[in-house]
């Protein structure tokens, strides 16, 4: 790194919390990112916060899988820091964030272009743990691109790109694996819709067609789906659809829709409600 370069790093740095420097950050990162190539449950409990725990071991546990093992599935070499610069870092409270710029590679082959890598840090009892990651492809904005190639770094002075100092609320945590697996569907255009499931797994959808798990699956016997609708500022609502769909474990079995609320174009949904079905032993009987 020029001495030029670490001055204006530095500058980035909000003044009361320096200590918290680049070489820090990075060097938790790719502590946390051993881990992962290594399959090292233990070193990856080590380095990743506890709120990123819980939403990987609810999200595995809902979908059934092993937990730790399932973190370590994933099909891409998380990127190597050393190989980028950091452009901005900044920290607030317990949070904080590394921004790097470079060949951003997954190892999933091709020519790697120049763009951005965004990283979430907190600081817990025992130091700074890795939180989370974006990957910030500037392929469709090629003049910023060029500007951070020549050292102008306006694009980066957002809130996006700078520590929040607000703690994410932790997620409830599941007490082991879901009964059964169920994914909720949403196809919402010009709408938001939010969803809880069984009081306890929250989902929200914009403008958008998607499916997400249910954390906690589904369980025998009656199931519950609280449900508000409300149309976007500037959106054009179209047709609307809610649904929950049952996820067997056995070869051959298609998923089962289990609830649908559903609108065509021209009518409007209830702003509120709430949808439930149930899981009876026979469906169960093709689940698992």
């Amino acid at each position: 790194m020029t001495r030029a370069f670490f001055v204006v790093l530095v500058l980035l740095i909000p003044l009361p919390l320096q200590a918290v420097t680049a070489d820090h950050l990075a060097k938790v990162y790719q502590t946390w990112r051993a881990a992962m190539i290594q399959k090292n449950a233990t070193a990856w409990r080590n380095t990743t916060s506890q709120i990123k725990q819980t939403k990987f071991r609810n999200r595995l546990w809902s979908e059934r899988r092993r937990f730790p093992d399932g973190v370590f599935t994933i099909p891409i070499v998380m990127p190597d820091v050393t190989t980028l610069k950091p452009v901005r870092v900044t920290a607030k409270g317990r949070t904080a964030k590394a921004v790097y710029f470079g060949k951003v590679d997954f190892g999933v082959g091709g020519k790697p272009t120049d763009n951005l890598m965004v990283i979430s840090f907190l600081k817990e009892s025992n130091g700074w743990k890795y939180h989370d990651s974006e990957f910030v492809n500037l392929n469709g904005i090629p003049d910023i691109r060029k500007e951070i190639q020549q050292g102008k770094l306006d694009y980066l002075q957002q809130p996006d790109f700078e520590a929040s100092g607000i703690l994410e609320k932790a997620p409830r945590a599941i007490k082991g694996p879901a009964p059964f697996i169920a994914k909720a569907y949403v196809f919402c255009p010009g709408r938001e819709v939010k969803l809880l499931v069984n009081k306890f797994s929250d989902h929200l959808f914009q403008n958008t067609k998607e499916a997400e798990i249910v954390i906690g699956g589904a369980h025998l016997g009656v199931n519950e789906v609280q449900y508000a609708v409300k149309d976007l500022p500037g959106g054009k609502p179209t047709a609307f659809t809610i649904r929950i769909y049952l996820f067997s474990q056995k070869p051959g079995q298609k998923p089962l829709k289990a609830v649908e609320y559903q609108f065509k174009d021209g009518t409007t949904p209830k702003a509120n409600g709430t949808l439930r079905f149930t899981l009876t032993k026979e469906m169960a009987a093709k689940l698992r």
